[in-house]
C-alpha cells in the first residue's frame, strides 16, 4: 500500500557572499511522504528543480555529521529530520546554514573556527615519554575508568552544538561545547599525563563563559550532553587549581552562600566574585539596585529547615553523585 503524501513547503536560505546579490529565501514545494528525511527532500530539489543549491552531505545515516543545518531555527542533522513533524508543527520548513560560522554559499559554512577551537584543546593523549604506551598489545582500562568518559565517545563533530551556542555567538574566546566535551574526555583518561596542565590552562581560556543554557545538549543528535560535561570540567578545574576566574569565584561564592544560610547573600556573592577592590567598580550598579530593591543587599537570615539543605549538599558532594565530582 502506497503511503499518502503531503504538500511540503521549503523556504531555503540562498546566498553567495562572492556575488552582488543579497541573501534571500527561495521557496520550493514538493509532494512527499511524511517520513521523508529533509536531506532527501533537499537533494530532490537540487536534482529536479534547482541544481544551483549548495549543501553538504555524505553518509546519510547520522554518522558523519556533514549535513548539520538550521531547521526551523533548530540545529539538526538533515538526514535525521523527517519532514512530517516539522510541517505539522510549523506549516513549512525553513532551512538555513549553521550559525556562528561564515557562510560559503547557501547551506555550506566555513567550519575553520569550529576546528580551530577543537585543536586548541589538544584532543589526543599526551603521554610521558618515559612511560610509552605498550607496543603490540592493548593498554587495558577498567570498566569504571571507561564509564568516566560518559557519552563523549559518541560525538560525531557535526557542530550542531556549536551552531546552537549563544556563548560562541557572544564571545569568540569561548571554545564551544564540543571542544570542551572533548577536553573533558581526555582530562578523565587515566592514560593521559597532562590532566593538571589541561585544567589549569582552560580556566582563563573560556571555560567560564558557558551560559548554562543547555541548548547544546538539546541540539546534539547523539545525546553527548556537552553542557553536563562542561559542568564536570568546571568542578575538576576548581579542584585542581581553586577558583581563579570571575566565573569560578562566582560559582564558589554562590555555593557557599546557599550552604550557609539556604538563601543567596548578594553582598557576599559580589565580594567573593570581585574581591573588596573589585567591588568598588560595581558601586554604581549596587546603588541602583539598593534604590529599587534594598532587601537584596541585606544579609539573609537562615531559613527554616536548614538541616535539609545540609543533607542535599552532603549528597551532592559525595564522590560519584550526579551533582558532585565524577
Amino acid at each position: 500500500m502506497t503511503e499518502a503524501t503531503i504538500s511540503a513547503t521549503f523556504d531555503v536560505y540562498r546566498h553567495d557572499p562572492t556575488g552582488p546579490a543579497p541573501a534571500r529565501y527561495q521557496r520550493y514545494t514538493l509532494d512527499l511522504t511524511p517520513h521523508t528525511p529533509l536531506l532527501t527532500a533537499l537533494l530532490r530539489i537540487r536534482a529536479e528543480i534547482d541544481p544551483s543549491l549548495a549543501l553538504k552531505y555524505s553518509c546519510r545515516s547520522a554518522i558523519c555529521g556533514s549535513c548539520a543545518m538550521q531547521v526551523n531555527s533548530k540545529s539538526r542533522l538533515a538526514c535525521q529530520t523527517q519532514i512530517g513533524p516539522e510541517i505539522a508543527q510549523h506549516g513549512r520548513i525553513v532551512v538555513e546554514p549553521m550559525k556562528n560560522q561564515p557562510v560559503v554559499r547557501d547551506l555550506v559554512v566555513d567550519q575553520h573556527p569550529f576546528w580551530q577551537n577543537y585543536d586548541r584543546m589538544q584532543p589526543h593523549l599526551i603521554l610521558d615519554p618515559r612511560r610509552p604506551m605498550p607496543v603490540g598489545r592493548e593498554n587495558p582500562m577498567t570498566p569504571d575508568q571507561v564509564d568516566r568518559f560518559r557519552e563523549t565517545p559518541r560525538c560525531i563533530a557535526c557542530a550542531a552544538c556549536y551552531s546552537a551556542c549563544p556563548a560562541v555567538e557572544a564571545d569568540p574566546a569561548f571554545p564551544g561545547p564540543m571542544a570542551l566535551a572533548k577536553l573533558y574526555r581526555f582530562v578523565v583518561d587515566p592514560r593521559d599525563t597532562a590532566t593538571q596542565d589541561r585544567l589549569v590552562r582552560i580556566q582563563p581560556e573560556g571555560l567560564w563563559l558557558c551560559l548554562r543554557c543547555h541548548l547544546c545538549t538539546e541540539a546534539c543528535p547523539k545525546d553527548v550532553r556537552p553542557s553536563e560535561r562542561i559542568r564536570d570540567l568546571k568542578e575538576l578545574a576548581i579542584e585542581a587549581q581553586g577558583a581563579t576566574e570571575f566565573g569560578s569565584k562566582h560559582a564558589v561564592g554562590f555555593k557557599e552562600s546557599i550552604r550557609d544560610r539556604g538563601l543567596l547573600d548578594e553582598m557576599l556573592l559580589v565580594r567573593k566574585t570581585y574581591g573588596v577592590t573589585g567591588m568598588m567598580g560595581q558601586l554604581g550598579q549596587g546603588i541602583k539596585i539598593y534604590r529599587k530593591k534594598p532587601e537584596l543587599l541585606r544579609k539573609p537570615h537562615p531559613i527554616p529547615g536548614q538541616e535539609e539543605v545540609d543533607r542535599i549538599y552532603e549528597a551532592l558532594d559525595r564522590p560519584g553523585s550526579d551533582g558532585g565530582s565524577p
